[in-house]
């Protein structure tokens, strides 16, 4: 996953090899929250089930294993290519210590980041709101403004 422009400078010159150290010594190449293997094409389905390329055996979220889907099921996979990337658990890029970093796929590394993710989504919309309401009066979202 790129680093922001702005991020860059909080991240330690050797970022890219502590990052491969973490992603495919430690981990060795699979993500330690669900067990994905790094730059495998997976066929995955809405719950985060997802089925190994190599044994054909069906995963749930977790890793751990499940029962084959149904028919039904079956009908709503999609392929995904599965990219691991080096996650701060508490969030922060300069805490580099190798406690706070873990081995991510994208969909593991997203649900982390959620509430965070959460948090500077309103942050955004109240920013958008005050420099609306600065330059040109109320800004309009497609909601109201009470409920940010």
């Amino acid at each position: 996953m790129p680093i922001r422009p702005e991020l860059k400078a909080l991240y330690p010159p050797d970022w890219t090899a502590l990052s491969r150290q973490v992603r495919f010594e430690r981990a060795g190449g699979i993500c330690q929250q669900c067990g994905r293997p790094h730059g495998q094409i997976l066929q995955v389905l809405p719950g985060g089930r997802w089925k190994h390329p190599e044994t054909g055996y069906w995963y749930n979220k977790r890793g751990r294993p499940v029962a084959p889907p149904d028919l039904i099921a079956l009908l709503q996979t999609r392929q995904t290519k599965v990219v691991l990337a080096a996650a701060h658990l508490n969030h922060d890029p300069t805490v580099n210590r190798m406690r706070n970093l873990r081995a991510l796929c994208q969909r593991c590394h997203l649900l982390h980041d959620r509430v965070y993710h959460l948090a500077q989504r309103r942050l955004t919309f109240r920013r958008r709101l005050a420099i609306g309401d600065f330059f040109e009066g109320m800004y309009h979202f497609g909601i109201e403004a009470s409920k940010l």
